[in-house]
């Protein structure tokens, strides 16, 4: 039996979860509400203040389902109760990022700015110190959104090997390259 999927789900005091009979878990909590579709061979009950997710037989399909939405599922629920933050980093010379509600103006390099749009469901958050490089903060209950914005924000200028210069994760350590050795 998977050992991600048979171990239970506790819910912290104000979490609500509920299942309906098309299969999809809502969860509710202090921070907002989340909802996804759950396959109809895996069960999800609770019992307890525990939530429990089982699935029918030993098929390497059924396994598998198992334990990726008993992942989800506790995804969801760490999600409304203490929420997720994601911090990105600019590193180089002129590179900035400003906010404006849910716009981003980003200042990477090139002949114009990039302008994105956050979604509604995450908050942004821009911090420019004199002698430190502009940091982008995300914070939201979907881990799933999160991760993808910050891919997406980080992905208009990547990390290049030789300077480390671009849009980086703060806990990310970019490997350097060493450049073009001096002639004889």
């Amino acid at each position: 039996m998977s050992r991600i999927g048979r171990s239970p789900i506790k819910l912290a005091s104000g979490v609500t979860v509920t299942v309906s009979p098309a299969n999809e878990v809502t969860v509710k909590g202090p921070k907002g509400e989340l909802k996804k579709a759950i396959d109809r061979d895996i069960t999800v009950e609770v019992k307890e203040g525990e939530l429990i997710v089982t699935r029918p037989t030993d098929q390497i399909r059924h396994r598998a389902l198992h334990g990726l939405y008993r992942a989800l599922i506790a995804n969801m629920v760490k999600g409304v109760t203490d929420g997720y933050t994601k911090q990105l980093e600019l590193v180089g010379v002129g590179y900035k990022a400003a906010h404006q509600g849910q716009l981003l103006d980003l200042a990477l390099g090139y002949s114009h700015n990039i302008i994105f749009e956050v979604p509604k469901e995450l908050k942004v958050n821009t911090i420019t110190e004199k002698g430190k490089n502009p940091q982008i903060i995300l914070e939201g209950s979907d881990n799933q959104l999160l991760g993808q914005v910050a891919a997406k924000i980080r992905g208009f200028r990547k990390p290049e090997p030789y300077k480390g210069k671009g849009v980086r994760y703060s806990d990310e350590v970019v490997r350097k390259k060493a450049g073009k050795s001096a002639g004889k």
